[in-house]
């Protein structure tokens, strides 16, 4: 399973802290900033502006 599904999963409820951990193999401690990171991560990819295409020519 893939780690973000799984934060997600607990960002919505589905599963506690403690099961999140377990899936992920990890310990609280590090969970804990993993989970934040991926919040902060989440956060920054909203705030970049939509990219042109690069191929993309006025031609006139």
């Amino acid at each position: 399973m893939d780690k973000r599904e799984v934060i997600t999963a607990y960002r919505r409820g589905f599963i506690t802290i403690q099961e999140c951990g377990q899936i992920l193999g990890i310990e609280d401690i590090r969970l804990s900033r993993l989970v934040q990171d991926s919040v902060e991560s989440l956060k920054e990819e909203e705030q970049l502006p939509e990219r042109s295409p690069v191929n993309s020519s006025s031609a006139e």
